[in-house]
This record gives C-alpha cells, sequence and structure tokens, in this order.
C-alpha cells in the first residue's frame, strides 16, 4: 500500500521526486566530501586503489549498457531498452557505494607527470589536458543527475505508450549523453593516473 502511495506521488510530481532525489544524492556526496558523514571506515592507499581499479570496471560496464540502450531504443526495442538502462542506473548506484568510502575514508591521489613506464611521453600539455578532463567530468556527472533522475522517474511510472506525452525521450537523450561523455572521461582520466602516470596519495 505505501509503495502504491509512492509511486503514484512520483508518477504525478516527476519533477518533485526529481529534484528530492538530487538533493539527498548531492547532500550525500558534498557531506562525504566535506567529513560531516562519519560513516567510512580507514582504507588508506591500498584501499583507495583497490576501490579505484573496481570503479574503473564499473564505469566501463555502465558506459556500454547506456550506448545498447540508446541503441535499442533506436531500433524500437523498448524492453531491452529498459533492461539496459536499469543495468546502468543501478551500476551508478554501485560506483557511488564504493566511491563515497573511497573519498571518505580513503583519500584522493593527484596527478603527478612522472611517466610510469619508459615508453609514457612526458609532454608539458599532458597535465593540464588531465585537469581538463577531470574537470569535464566531474562538472558533467552533476549536470547528469537530476536529468538522468528525471528520466528513470518517467520510466518507471509511466508505461510506454504513455511515455510518448511526456519529456522523457527529450530529456533521455540528453541524460544519455550526458552520462557517456561523462563516464568515458572517468575511465581516461583513471587510466592516466593509475597507469600511466604517478600519482601523490592525500588521506581524508
Amino acid at each position: 500500500m505505501a509503495t502504491a502511495g509512492v509511486h503514484r506521488r512520483a508518477r504525478d510530481r516527476p519533477l518533485g521526486t526529481t529534484l528530492l532525489l538530487t538533493a539527498l544524492g548531492y547532500a550525500l556526496v558534498v557531506g562525504t566530501f566535506a567529513g560531516l558523514i562519519p560513516l567510512y571506515p580507514d582504507i588508506g592507499e591500498r584501499g583507495v586503489n583497490l576501490l579505484s581499479h573496481s570503479i574503473a570496471v564499473v564505469n566501463t560496464l555502465a558506459t556500454i549498457a547506456l550506448v545498447l540502450g540508446w541503441y535499442w531504443i533506436r531500433r524500437g526495442e523498448v524492453d531491452r531498452h529498459r533492461i539496459a538502462m536499469m543495468s546502468a542506473f543501478a551500476l551508478i548506484v554501485l560506483f557511488l557505494l564504493l566511491y563515497l568510502p573511497k573519498v571518505g575514508g580513503g583519500g584522493e591521489k593527484h596527478f603527478v607527470l612522472e611517466s610510469a613506464y619508459a615508453w609514457v611521453p612526458l609532454w608539458s600539455w599532458i597535465h593540464p589536458a588531465y585537469l581538463v578532463m577531470l574537470a569535464i567530468h566531474i562538472v558533467l556527472s552533476v549536470l547528469a543527475v537530476p536529468l538522468v533522475l528525471y528520466a528513470l522517474v518517467l520510466g518507471l511510472t509511466h508505461g510506454p505508450t504513455e511515455l510518448a506525452e511526456t519529456r522523457h525521450a527529450t530529456v533521455g537523450r540528453i541524460a544519455a549523453a550526458t552520462w557517456i561523455l561523462s563516464l568515458t572521461l572517468g575511465v581516461v582520466t583513471y587510466v592516466l593516473l593509475n597507469h600511466l602516470y604517478a600519482a601523490e596519495f592525500v588521506p581524508a
């Protein structure tokens, strides 16, 4: 009964539901960065490295799911599209469960322009390029949250026929494009930071 009531309110007020979920998500992330949520165990640099590798795998799988979802909806395969997008969202929730302990209980790694291998170049523009990609990744991640949640709320509370009368398709296209680019840049910066160049660990 309670579940039906929540479903009805989300269906009647998709924008309000989106704003509420977005605010909760932002508060959780900002609170973790600010050290206001003392829930995370101390995992140290080794734990940060393990979670970083896991996050890269999760983000890669989420990107694949998003691309497949986009491909399938363009072919009119609604059921496959729904499964792909729900899988992508589940993977992003998993990302959040990995990312928050990494930041709150571990720390951050800062890029250092020192090659991990002899064949990796040390061009002066690599560090600025890394910072630009990281900044775009972060900004797009922040912007994608309400777009993704709005498309998700509409998708979960409306049938395929009803969705045609909403902004699900328009918002979904923007959300998917933003999300895919953000995830791709995130994986690229991960490779640069963790495999091609050196990093300085800064504890939480």
